[in-house]
């Protein structure tokens, strides 16, 4: 509280208050102004003319103060007395809840100042009711607003769900500002971009042509009571697509909701392939399994199956391809890491295991698929002890090594020409697991079977040594 001017009132210049004139300032000054004796008795009772609901207060007058409180409000209202009486504050501002006679309480709040010198006390209170009212109603405001916008999300929800499941490809987009406002995965594949580049971009900017005819042949295609086929060409692929759009209003707004096909011809050469697809995959000699960019397996073949020993597909669907892979998720980060930065990996050869805890010699081919590029790898798994025997019965590539060695024969001697083709062999392998590492040496050496001591020798001995962007 400000003290400049007091010199106003302590100079003389203000006459004295008359009673009338200071009740009726005390009055005013707050909802409710009670004098209470030194034993808690009401002596007076003065309530603002201006505030309606505090006529009750009037039968307050020489009764007990404390009777009208709650319990947890009189040892407050105590305690708040005695610093007053004692000379520790010459203000207090406190909360008291009163019982009402109806049953309810009455909530004020009440600034204490302390009067004369036998101890009374001045209560100027406010009534906390409109404030309680006013909190009450931003409550059930609030409540009503979450509950309005868990129904909204509700209905998002299952919008989400039929446009997922549905096997048509769907697109919504407002007629307004010309963007997509939502797409399903089927449309993604259609328009051959991923979800979080079409959200907000605009839908006649996909199709190839001028943006304004575009809109205006959907919009009137969509406008006659029955959807129009519309032909369009998709302008990343130029695959040409047939839109049923159809107009309608929500929200005072314009939108158009269209449904993209392929036209009867494409669909059929595409089902075609499908069904092509889907017999090579289940039919393949080699195991072939759809992982996500965690490595969690999406679904394999019967191949697959029979390499890890596992009696279903539910035994696979869902776990890590780690688990299956002898060095775990040092082959599985290489495999994801190497195939997700190139896009395809080949022969990739490692140990695989099975659910009996053998392990099969096999080479891994990576390839990224999925929709619109997504992080979805295709890998073919070849077992390569089907082919080893083809191998060692193979005596024209071994004899072509064996002449190629016997040419160094009298060059040099024996100890030699094995030290040399030692050492290249070496640095090869050292070469491709760093490559292959991109740099990880201390993936390299676990791959190489190493320490890191070691790896850093034989890195130095071949000049690779590079302790840029190394881990």
């Amino acid at each position: 509280m400000t003290k400049r001017g007091t010199e106003f009132w302590t100079n003389g210049a203000v006459p004295i208050i008359g009673p009338e004139v200071l009740i009726s300032i005390v009055a005013s000054a707050a909802d409710a102004a009670l004098v209470l004796s030194p034993d808690y008795k009401v002596v007076s009772v003065m309530v603002n003319p201006n505030t309606s609901g505090l006529a009750q207060l009037d039968k307050w007058y020489g009764k007990d103060f404390l009777d009208g409180l709650n319990v947890e409000s009189v040892p407050k209202f105590k305690d708040r007395v005695e610093v007053l009486r004692k000379g520790g504050e010459h203000r207090i501002s406190l909360e008291l809840n009163h019982n009402m006679p109806d049953g309810d309480e009455m909530p004020m709040q009440y600034s204490m100042f302390r009067i004369g010198t036998d101890g009374s006390t001045l209560l100027l209170g406010r009534d906390l009711r409109p404030i309680a009212q006013l909190q009450q109603q931003l409550i059930e405001s609030q409540t009503v607003l979450e509950r309005d916008y868990e129904i909204q999300r509700e209905i998002e929800t299952r919008l989400r769900v039929v446009m997922e499941s549905s096997s048509d490809a769907i697109v919504f987009a407002s007629l307004v500002t010309g963007r997509i406002i939502s797409v399903n995965q089927g449309a993604c594949d259609l328009l051959g971009q991923k979800r979080d580049a079409l959200m907000s971009a605009g839908f006649a900017e996909q199709f190839a042509g001028a943006r304004s005819e575009t809109i205006e042949r959907l919009t009137q295609a969509g406008s006659e009571g029955v959807s129009q086929p519309v032909d369009l060409t998709v302008k990343r692929n130029d695959m040409t697509v047939t839109a049923m759009p159809v107009v309608f209003r929500a929200a005072g707004e314009r939108m158009l909701m269209m449904r993209l096909g392929l036209p009867e011809e494409s669909r059929q050469v595409r089902d075609s392939h499908t069904d092509i697809l889907q017999g090579m995959f289940q039919n393949s000699a080699d195991g072939i399994v759809f992982v996500d960019d965690q490595g969690v397996i999406q679904t394999a073949n019967d191949a697959f199956l029979g390499l890890c020993d596992a009696t279903d597909l539910p035994r696979v669907v869902g776990r890590s391809l780690a688990d299956f892979l002898e060095r775990g998720t040092l082959d599985l980060r290489l495999l994801v890491d190497n195939a997700s930065r190139t896009g395809r990996l080949r022969q990739f050869s490692t140990r695989l295991k099975s659910e009996l805890d053998s392990t099969v010699p096999v080479e891994i081919s990576a390839t990224s698929v999925g929709p619109a590029g997504g992080n979805i790898l295709a890998l073919t798994i070849r077992d390569t002890n089907r082919g080893d025997s083809q191998r060692q019965s193979d005596k024209s590539t071994s004899d072509k090594h064996a002449r190629n060695v016997s040419e160094l024969v009298g060059s040099a001697p024996l100890k030699e020409i094995v030290s040399e083709t030692t050492d290249v062999i070496e640095k090869m392998c050292i070469e491709t697991a760093v490559e292959m590492t991109r740099n990880n040496r201390v993936a390299a050496a676990e791959m190489l079977g190493l320490s890191r001591q070691s790896l850093y020798v034989k890195l130095r001995k071949f000049g690779l040594l590079n302790d840029e962007n190394a881990n």
